[in-house]
């Protein structure tokens, strides 16, 4: 029994998941974050975290494989029993416990849990799409140090002497500032003329289209009537295919994935933004574990189910 597996589709959308007698992995959503140090952006997450405080069964776990491997409840009590019985055996022999895309367990040398979690995989949907990223250094002040160097080397400075000796200076100022008025003068009376032309020309062209339109005689048809069979899809269980900021990029994907064989369809925009894809939706969580599980297996390995009920 691959207990990882289950454990991992039950983080997507709870925030604690329990292994009786054993412990439980928490979640918890932590906002985006800058490391000052690299500059690197990262997107919203939830961090997984384990308590071996919290034991008792809630259900949660055992009715999930019950329902995925269609076993009684009891025989997946039963079955996880078996399976923890078997990690707190290797626990003590010293070994490391690996949970696929969730973490490592270990017990230190007070014989106490050690969590080291796994950062490979973000359980929050809502951020699927979006990675992390470097922005280049700012280094504005750098330029501010090079202009007030050159300053000290080459002063600029305009004296009172220096102005007298040149009147013309002022005349030639004067000049331009009237030039540049009539200029703009000029310039608003063209635009004006110009604007009053292409009025003009519109209503002609529109009385002209107008006259057109009343001399057509038009004869229409009818077409045979044509029954369409359009399977609609349903239910709460997605399979992702991507997010996309562009919805040019999310129509090339549905054209690309229906090449392939697949229903793709949109779903909608998220709250961050991004157009979403999927595969196809499906009524429950076993059809929908056994298509992604597929899906990952033969076409695309992050592939992720959603658990939404769409408007």
């Amino acid at each position: 029994m691959q207990l990882e597996t289950y454990i991992s589709d039950l983080l997507y959308r709870y925030e604690c998941v329990t292994i009786p007698n054993f412990g439980a992995f928490l979640t918890q959503r932590v906002s985006a974050t800058i490391d000052d140090n690299t500059n690197t952006f990262y997107a919203p997450k939830k961090v997984v975290s384990f308590n071996e405080q919290i034991q008792k069964n809630d259900g949660l776990l055992a009715h999930y494989i019950a329902d995925i491997e269609k076993i009684p409840f009891e025989i997946a009590n039963k079955k996880i029993a078996k399976r923890v019985k078997i990690l707190k055996s290797y626990l003590t022999q010293g070994e490391t416990l690996t949970f696929k895309n969730i973490g490592e367990i270990v017990f230190n040398s007070e014989g106490k849990i050690l969590f080291e979690p796994s950062y490979h995989l973000n359980y929050l949907t809502d951020s699927f799409g979006l990675t992390q990223f470097v922005s280049p250094l700012v280094t504005r002040e750098v330029y501010k140090e090079e202009v007030e160097t050159i300053e000290k080397v080459i002063p600029i400075a305009v004296t009172t002497e220096k102005r007298k000796t040149r009147p013309y200076l002022k005349y030639a100022a004067i000049a331009f500032i009237a030039l540049t008025l009539g200029g703009l003068g000029a310039s608003k009376f063209y635009v004006n003329q110009i604007e009053t032309h292409n009025q003009l020309a519109q209503e002609e062209a529109t009385k002209q289209l107008d006259s057109k339109i009343q001399q057509a005689t038009f004869s229409l048809n009818p077409l045979p009537a044509i029954t369409l069979n359009v399977t609609k899809q349903t239910g709460n269980y997605h399979i992702v295919a991507g997010a996309f900021r562009i919805e040019e990029n999310c129509d090339k994907k549905i054209k690309q994935l229906k090449a392939d064989g697949f229903s793709p369809r949109k779903i909608g925009v998220n709250k961050y933004g991004l157009h979403q894809v999927v595969y196809g939706s499906y009524e429950t969580g076993a059809e929908a574990l056994k298509a992604i599980r597929e899906i990952r297996k033969t076409h695309n390995k992050d592939a992720w189910l959603l658990v939404k009920k769409l408007d």
